[in-house]
């Protein structure tokens, strides 16, 4: 089949769990189908996206003047959208040259395929085009917004939260009105949104992990190092290491271990997150961006994933098992992954509970070892990217041959019930 993948915030580097399952996926399916990847983000310098040329059948990129987040310019654009019922984690990325383009396109090549990736990717999406539509919902977006809403503590936060919450829920629900189908990365996320569309329109898809190249390292293991991994400039992740594990769980660690090193290891931490590391007395160690994150896993003895807000499902999970490690983790965190708390996981969600697995796990070598070797088998074996590639590309088929079907009997989309899609002036 020929597919067209709308993609925004960009690919590469691979360096955020949804830019490497979009290319895990892409990169699986272009051994049998043809790919035109198109994809719109913030211009920057070393730009790497040319080289995905060498992958995907065609590559289209829109370098956007999108300004940095919190700068004077960012704010303003932020003011002017308040006149608009748009969240402004989409807005910014609306482009009229993106849309002609991706209408040009559509009309002009033969797709059989359209796939919005993620909800910001349906922003300049050829919604109207009478190709089979697939939304890919990493996450549910609203969803994620509303619990940052619910744990906002400053005025200014807690309305800046309550707008891109009920914003995002308009528009992402809207956007799963007029898809065809819609991905989702858990059952936990089928199930939310099947408030606005039948179960039936709504397919969960596994999780991969390159198990290859994440694989075990037994020599390098520090009994005292604990890691968290994840892109820091992701909300989320910056609750969970700064307001929950540093100020909540590492205290509790340190009264039993005593000096543990804790290591942050993730793109763009904020000036917050970096005072951390501020004390070299303190243990803790920020990293920022690093090229292979594999010798900070096989470093640590326990991994963790401390998260109190999110949806989807989290890589960062599969990578550290496929390196063969124990892992801590909140059920959110856990969301969505085929994982048996106490086998090859341990799940803990509140402070004390959560500082003495990891406690247990830094005193027990065998039984870390354990955890580690059973968290490798189950992704090693059922989870390698190319066997959820063959999944998706059968799914992919089935979804476009329905469509196919009930356009030849004269069926037509009902959207008689749908919200707008673009922004409307208040």
């Amino acid at each position: 089949m020929k597919i067209l993948w709308v993609k925004a915030g960009g690919l590469v580097p691979l360096d955020m769990g949804g830019k490497i399952r979009s290319f895990q996926m892409m990169k699986a399916l272009s051994r049998k189908h043809a790919i035109t990847f198109l994809t719109y983000y913030q211009e920057h310098s070393g730009d790497q996206h040319r080289e995905l040329e060498n992958i995907f059948d065609r590559v289209i990129c829109f370098p956007l003047p999108i300004p940095d987040s919190g700068t004077a310019r960012d704010c303003i654009r932020y003011a002017k959208n308040l006149l608009t019922w748009s969240p402004y984690a989409l807005s910014k990325y609306r482009d009229r040259a993106v849309a002609r383009r991706l209408r040009n396109l559509v009309l002009t090549e033969a797709y059989d395929i359209l796939i919005a990736d993620f909800c910001v990717g349906g922003v300049n999406f050829p919604w109207s085009a009478g190709h089979t539509k697939i939304l890919f919902t990493h996450n549910a977006e609203a969803e994620i917004w509303r619990q940052h809403y619910e744990s906002a503590g400053n005025f200014l936060w807690k309305f800046v939260t309550w707008r891109e919450w009920k914003t995002m829920l308009r528009q992402e629900s809207a956007y799963v009105r007029r898809a065809d189908h819609v991905l989702t990365v858990s059952d936990t996320d089928k199930e939310y949104f099947s408030r606005f569309v039948s179960p039936e329109k709504i397919t969960p898809i596994p999780t991969g992990v390159d198990s290859e190249y994440f694989h075990p390292n037994e020599g390098t293991e520090e009994a005292d190092s604990i890691v968290f991994t994840g892109a820091m400039d992701w909300k989320p992740n910056e609750d969970a290491v700064l307001y929950y594990f540093c100020a909540e769980i590492l205290p509790r660690i340190r009264t039993e271990l005593g000096a543990v090193k804790f290591w942050i290891v993730g793109r763009n931490p904020s000036e917050r997150v970096k005072g951390l590391s501020s004390n070299q007395a303190s243990g803790i160690r920020v990293t920022g961006r690093v090229e292979d994150v594999r010798p900070y896993l096989h470093r640590a003895a326990v991994c963790v994933v401390p998260l109190r807000i999110g949806s989807g499902t989290r890589m960062k999970i599969f990578e550290a098992m496929a390196c063969g490690k124990a892992v801590v983790s909140t059920s959110i965190g856990a969301e969505g992954l085929p994982v048996r708390s106490g086998c090859n996981i341990a799940l803990a969600d509140n402070p004390e509970e959560f500082a003495a697995k990891v406690v247990e796990l830094c005193k027990m070598r065998a039984k870390r070892m354990e955890m580690g070797k059973q968290a490798r088998a189950l992704v090693a074996q059922s989870y390698a990217w190319p066997a959820v590639g063959e999944q998706i590309s059968t799914l992919l088929h089935q979804i476009h041959g329905r469509k196919r079907s009930a356009n030849n009997a004269g069926a037509s989309p009902d959207f008689a019930h749908e919200l707008p899609v673009q922004s409307t002036t208040l």
